[in-house]
């Protein structure tokens, strides 16, 4: 138990170290890995807490958007190697309002919020179940409509990019 409380810990403050990086670099390529590194540890933080299947689910879901997002930069971007400077911020006074708010805003429902009390542990192998039959029985609808919307707009932005260096 004070294994999976240090670890949990320690990814948790990995995920925030690397999710300050992201807007403190200036260059995209490092804000994209800095990005991929604090997903990557909130996908650890649930495998330290026992919950592999979305550990699992986080770090591929996280390793795949990266992909997608490198094939845009590489479309997109004036500089396709990311490594010229620039400024990741934008309206830095809104988005410090906006961070102090919400985090004082997540602090404020975990200190005040009724959790209630501890239910009994359930297996991981039923918590597993439960979630695959979430997402293949009444939520299948929903991620089958994400993934060909996502799927429509990359094909769209290929597109719209091939024709463009004609």
């Amino acid at each position: 138990m004070m294994a999976q409380a240090f670890f949990t810990g320690f990814f948790g403050l990995a995920a925030i170290w690397f999710g300050v990086v992201v807007f403190r670099t200036s260059s995209m390529v490092r804000s994209a890995l800095a990005l991929l590194f604090s997903q990557a540890a909130i996908g650890a933080m649930f495998l330290a807490m026992q919950t592999e299947f979305l550990g699992v689910l986080q770090i591929m879901m996280m390793a795949t958007e990266m992909a997608i997002m490198a094939i845009f930069m590489v479309m997109y971007m004036m500089d396709p190697g990311g490594l010229g400077g620039m400024d990741m911020t934008h309206q830095k006074r809104l988005s410090i309002a906006a961070g102090i708010f919400g985090g004082a805003a997540a602090v404020a429902v975990s200190l005040l919020g009724g959790w209630g009390p501890v239910g009994p542990s359930t297996m991981p192998e039923a918590q597993v179940a439960a979630l695959g039959e979430e997402l293949l029985g009444r939520s299948m609808l929903v991620f089958e409509t994400a993934g060909i919307t996502i799927l429509t707009a990359m094909i769209a932005a290929t597109a719209v990019a091939i024709e463009r260096r004609r």
